[in-house]
């Protein structure tokens, strides 16, 4: 691939953008180019404001040999959204957030959007929408993903909200994206990520629940293999209002922290909240508890700044049950890790309401999320790389498949687990039809069909 573009080149592309184009060397460019976690050197970044600037940008990038990424909040654990010497279509300034019809709850979204944004545009209306866990997290990335947020039992993943959506194609054209309007596409986007195109805006139906019982509740650190057995035993069984998170954080080689369980209760019922977040407290000793009733805004928190050089290593699986078997599994995998994060979010409800096929995303039989982040740099994990495999071979037997938005160094099986054969092949039939070169490629990449067969 090129890393660089001739000046008179770049002169055109910004006669014909109403954005802005951003070089190495610009004011704002380190900001543009650099993730979370990753760092980029993109030979050009178009700040686009429009369809058409978008168009624009991926044709420029075609005619000059340029790889693409799509940036909408920067937070892409496997570095897509930058690249080295490519073309950045960062859609920050694609920010809107417009309710298009107050009683039918629905709402336009820009692609660019962050979502404590969107969650600041709403509560006005006594809107919210079940999102991400962080402020900073854009709307792009999520929604063509799924959106595992903290309302997914009572609405399933965000994706499932969807109505329509704006699509700008490899071939630079403009599509609508609907039951209605190029179904195929529709179904594409909701899970397919980025491999179709670049959404630039979405038509969702918000959620009527300006407020929630948030917070978390910790657990003396004896007892966590304990609560954490009767904690998933009583999530197969609890309201449908309630999701929640355990968290088990690792020891860094000192001695056990709490057990954390992170709980949202989706409405303002305050004797309802306690009849459902109440046998999660009787569980073990409480060491300390912060669940109060918040606007819905307050759920999404600030990403917290990593150590220098730290670049954690994630991935998931998804599994039907969370057994006490699979319980004990975790917990003694994770001991032999004392960097291990280890994350169960507990889903199901609403997410199995969806028929298999009807979107992208086919694991509707999911009722949790198993995540491990390996904390530290590279090079102080890479010894420790064979145990984090063992971790995920030890339950590989409960898993099922795996979610999009939570991977890093991508494998095979890692794609493999996201996209089931026959969805797969469905994909790659459509990757086929509207991205037959593959110029979207930086993401949880489908093949197009027939690619690379004589």
């Amino acid at each position: 691939m090129s890393t660089t573009v001739e000046p008179e080149a770049i002169e055109s592309l910004r006669a014909d953008v109403t954005g802005e184009v951003v070089l190495p060397g610009d004011e704002g460019y380190d900001d543009l180019a650099n993730l979370i976690v990753h760092t980029g050197h993109p030979a050009v970044i178009v700040r686009a404001r429009s369809n058409d600037d978008v168009a624009r940008g991926i044709g420029f990038a075609v005619e000059h040999g340029l790889e693409i990424s799509t940036r909408s909040g920067g937070h892409s654990n496997a570095g897509f959204s930058t690249n080295v010497g490519g073309l950045v279509l960062d859609l920050s300034l694609l920010d809107g957030v417009e309710v298009l019809n107050e009683s039918e709850r629905l709402v336009r979204l820009g692609a660019g959007a962050h979502w404590v944004n969107v969650a600041g545009a709403l509560a006005p209306y006594g809107l919210a929408f079940t999102s991400g866990d962080t402020t900073s997290v854009g709307v792009g990335g999520l929604l063509v993903g799924g959106g595992v947020g903290w309302m997914a039992r009572k609405y399933g993943l965000a994706l499932d909200s969807l109505v329509a959506a704006e699509v700008v194609t490899a071939d630079g054209r403009i599509l609508v994206a609907s039951a209605e309007e190029n179904p195929d596409l529709f179904w594409a986007i909701r899970g397919g990520g980025g491999n179709f195109g670049v959404v630039t805006s979405f038509t969702v139906v918000a959620q009527a629940e300006p407020q929630v019982f948030f917070g978390q509740i910790s657990f003396a650190p004896d007892e966590t293999a304990a609560v954490l057995r009767g904690w998933a035993a009583y999530m197969d069984s609890a309201p449908e209002e309630l999701t929640t998170t355990a968290m088990c954080w690792p020891t860094f080689g000192e001695a056990a922290p709490p057990l954390g369980i992170v709980v949202c209760y989706a409405g303002d019922d305050d004797a309802a909240a306690g009849l459902a977040i109440d046998p999660i407290r009787k569980l073990g000793t409480v060491v300390d508890d912060q669940v109060r009733l918040v606007p819905y805004g307050e759920v999404l928190q600030p990403i917290g700044e990593l150590p220098p050089g730290w670049r954690p290593r994630v991935r998931n699986r998804l599994t039907p049950s969370v057994t006490g078997d699979l319980v004990d599994t975790i917990l003694a995998e994770q001991a032999n890790l004392a960097n291990l994060y280890v994350e169960i979010r507990e889903i199901g409800g609403a997410l199995s309401r969806v028929a298999e096929d009807a979107t992208a995303f086919p694991h509707r039989s999911t009722q949790a999320l198993i995540m491990g982040v390996l904390l530290g740099s590279p090079e102080d994990n890479e010894p420790l790389l064979p145990t984090y495999e063992q971790f995920w071979s030890a339950i590989a037997p409960s898993m099922s498949g795996a979610y999009s938005g939570f991977l890093s160094d991508i494998l095979q099986s890692d794609i493999d687990a996201v996209y089931p054969a026959p969805v797969y092949r469905r994909l790659a039939e459509l990757k086929q039809k509207y991205d037959p070169n593959n110029i979207f490629h930086l993401n949880v990449n489908v093949v197009p069909a027939g690619a690379g067969e004589s």
